[in-house]
């Protein structure tokens, strides 16, 4: 059975919405980051901190898209985008999915991504297990 986690960007964050595109960006930000550290290290830690490559299939490239796994012990993670209603605000999301023959490394990878991103935007970060993580200025 698939699980999922939602980055959702409430009042605070740090933007109100984001589109596919604005999480590639994210994700290849998190990439050089890693690759500067890499190089401070003299290693190539980029490939070990995302041993992913960016994939879509041209039908449903505005719907979602998919790190592919370049490495033994990964595979799949899908990145989503949407909105809900509650009380008559909406809230956009990022729909982070682990599919069913995810590996526990990508579960791990996963869970790094989304308190990465959820911290950058300051948001509110549902895990896999249903926990909640808030980033986001509470009063």
């Amino acid at each position: 059975m698939s699980q999922s986690a939602y980055i959702t960007l409430v009042s605070g964050s740090t933007v109100n919405r984001m589109e596919l595109d604005d999480v590639k960006a994210r994700l290849t930000h998190y990439r050089e980051q890693t690759s500067l550290t890499g190089q401070q290290l003299d290693w190539n830690y980029a490939s070990a901190a995302f041993p992913y490559s960016v994939e879509t299939k041209p039908e449903e490239e505005q719907q979602w898209f998919y790190l592919k796994g370049t490495e033994t012990g990964y595979r799949y993670i899908l990145f989503a985008v949407g909105s809900r209603t509650e009380e008559e605000q909406t809230f956009h999301y990022v729909q982070v999915t682990l599919p069913d023959d995810a590996t526990h490394g990508d579960k791990a990878k996963a869970l790094e991504l989304c308190k990465y991103m959820a911290k950058q935007l300051k948001a509110q970060l549902r895990l896999f297990n249903g926990r909640t993580i808030y980033y986001n200025p509470r009063k």
